[in-house]
């Protein structure tokens, strides 16, 4: 009892030198640090005080032989938020196990998945899945746009909004934005779930659906450069997806002036320099743009 005491003293900052190096022997000390790290960055959960205070007076007046010790208020309420703090703080060190990677605009990222497999995450987007979980289910959640180099081993799921994408071990890109969504098959072979139809994409092939219809268009060369490579390349695709693209990559809020966004767009654009990437999506379309500050217009020729 005496070790819980100095314990809520701690937490509250109001433990002596002398208690903090007694408490720093017990050997869970420094579980006890993590847990009082990661309780700096949570909220207390909203709890009725007076409702606890009663019932813990009214259980004292129940206890038989019970000693009666007067309570200090104040003390009582800061252990007691102490005490929240810490049980809640525990419960997303032992049970929380999602794991979550996400970017910016005009951002990438690389990492590990627990089996070694790589993720190469493309700019706004996300993914999370349950590394708990993962010997058992090697699933995860996409939003956005990610390249997978996955290890060979039990089946591999990304899920999206839109469909499921199941491999063994291969190499694949998967974009799911806004009415867009699109998988590439780089290495090996694809499973894709897409409208309770089973679509198998080998290397080499595309699927595409876009606003809703699936792309007639269904080969890609796999040597051509991609966003790995700082480049955006696209086959016949809609305007509007394009400078999506182009906001994502470079943070731009882009927009458009009595311009078709429906007509169709095959090219490419870098990502390292903006007025090139706009000259390489506009001067193909007959149309001019501007920029002000982080805001790109894009207007018909003449106007």
């Amino acid at each position: 009892m005496k070790d819980e005491q100095y314990i809520l003293k701690w937490l509250n900052g109001e433990i002596s030198d002398e208690e903090l190096s007694l408490l720093k022997q017990d050997k869970n000390f420094k579980n006890l640090e993590k847990i009082a790290h990661y309780s700096s960055h949570i909220e207390t959960p909203k709890v009725d005080i007076e409702k606890a205070f009663k019932e813990f007076e009214l259980k004292k007046a129940t206890t038989k032989k019970s000693k009666v010790v007067p309570l200090n208020y104040k003390n009582f309420y800061k252990y007691a938020a102490a005490v929240i703090v810490l049980l809640v703080s525990s419960y997303f060190l032992l049970f929380n196990n999602s794991v979550n990677f996400s970017t910016q605009y005009a951002e990438t990222k690389t990492f590990n998945l627990p089996d070694e497999s790589e993720v190469i995450l493309n700019a706004n987007s996300t993914v999370s899945f349950n590394k708990k979980d993962w010997k058992k289910s090697r699933d995860i959640q996409l939003k956005g746009e990610a390249f997978f180099k996955v290890k060979k081993g039990k089946s591999f799921t990304v899920n999206t909004s839109v469909g499921k994408v199941t491999v063994l071990g291969t190499q694949f890109n998967v974009k799911e934005r806004k009415n867009y969504f699109e998988v590439k098959t780089y290495e090996g072979l694809v499973s894709i779930n897409y409208n309770n139809s089973l679509i198998k994409l080998a290397k080499g092939k595309i699927f595409k659906v876009v606003n809703g219809k699936i792309d007639t268009l269904n080969t890609f060369n796999i040597n051509n450069k991609s966003w790995l490579q700082d480049e955006s390349n696209f086959k016949s695709t809609p305007l509007q997806f394009v400078l999506d693209d182009l906001q994502n990559q470079y943070g731009y809020v882009i927009k458009t002036k009595d311009v078709n966004l429906e007509q169709l767009y095959t090219g490419g654009f870098t990502h390292k320099d903006i007025n090139v990437a706009l000259q390489a999506v506009t001067i193909p379309l007959q149309l001019s743009y501007k920029i002000e500050e982080k805001n790109i217009t894009i207007y018909k020729n003449g106007q």
